[in-house]
């Protein structure tokens, strides 16, 4: 997540081509601001957009029982693709759509990296029944905030939801379907180069700035597990075609499903690679971005009809 930059060429672009009939939004620096709340202005907008019979669908890096508040905010029913891509759960009954599964060699091969750099692995598994949604190696001592960053600050926030692990370097759960690290951004890069070079086409991967941690984010999951795969699977399904999705975000993991989209949209904020790709660039999340996107699909919407 970035500054709100100035808008670029791609603003051109009026609105979508055809009519919208998915919109798919990115959470953090999409529909929450930079205080990670969700204003009441794009609640409204979202409610407008769904009360003209646009289907709504949250697409995001977090996980999915982090999501869950989000969806009830906005109202918004049906699958949600979270961990990127890698898990999507439905909403009342939790029933899962999809899990995405490592090659054991590519998983054992992430976790030996990690751990030989001095990192700790982080692994998620479909477990919200069970009441927790990931696995690590230890648990720190000491309170978030001025304590610890990385890995240890995200465990000192989240350690209810852990499940404690000693040998998960050597030996992961089974059913694992994607994971992280944190770490200074120039680390996690240079984690990114030496996993793609071992694990050609196994893992997609993606180093992303959290909004919540002082740390970046190295995301891991298998191969071609993309926001754009778990939506694309549920657009299908519902008879919807790529180009009647709109998709907003604004970071690296939103690229695949901007780029994909009928109508990809970044926000003001996004980074510089997102507001490139897309189709129109908004206003950003402190700003009224999805007010403005509200406006741009319903009129495109009603235009569609006359």
């Amino acid at each position: 997540m970035t500054a709100e930059q100035p808008s670029a060429p791609h603003d051109t672009v009026a609105g979508p081509a055809v009519a919208i009939r998915l919109l798919v939004l990115d959470i953090d620096g999409t529909v929450s601001n930079s205080r990670h709340e969700i204003e009441e202005t794009t609640v409204m907008a979202v409610g407008r957009i769904r009360a003209a019979g646009i289907r709504v669908m949250l697409a995001t890096g977090r996980r999915y029982r982090d999501v869950l508040p989000v969806a009830a905010r906005l109202g918004v029913e049906g699958p949600l693709v979270t961990a990127s891509g890698a898990l999507v759960k439905q909403p009342p009954d939790h029933a899962t759509h999809y899990r995405a599964a490592f090659d054991p060699g590519a998983l054992s091969t992430v976790l030996d990296r990690i751990v030989a750099r001095g990192h700790e692995p982080i692994l998620y598994t479909d477990s919200f029944a069970d009441g927790f949604d990931f696995h690590c190696r230890r648990l720190p001592e000491r309170a978030a905030g001025d304590g610890p960053a990385g890995v240890a600050e995200y465990l000192a926030r989240n350690r209810h939801l852990a499940r404690l692990d000693p040998g998960l370097g050597s030996a992961p759960p089974a059913g694992v379907f994607a994971g992280f690290t944190m770490g200074s951004r120039e680390a996690m890069l240079e984690l990114e180069r030496e996993l793609e070079i071992a694990c050609p086409g196994q893992l997609s991967l993606h180093v992303i700035r959290s909004p919540r941690y002082r740390d970046w984010m190295f995301e891991i999951a298998p191969g071609g597990v993309t926001k754009w795969s778990g939506v694309l699977a549920i657009a299908t399904a519902a008879g919807i075609a790529p180009e009647a999705v709109c998709a907003v975000g604004d970071d690296v993991n939103d690229l695949p499903m901007i780029r994909h989209a009928g109508f990809g949209v970044a926000m003001g904020n996004a980074t510089a690679e997102v507001r490139a790709a897309a189709d129109r660039v908004v206003a950003g999340h402190d700003s009224g971005g999805i007010v403005e996107l509200a406006e741009l699909i319903l009129a495109g919407r009603t235009e569609s009809r006359h």
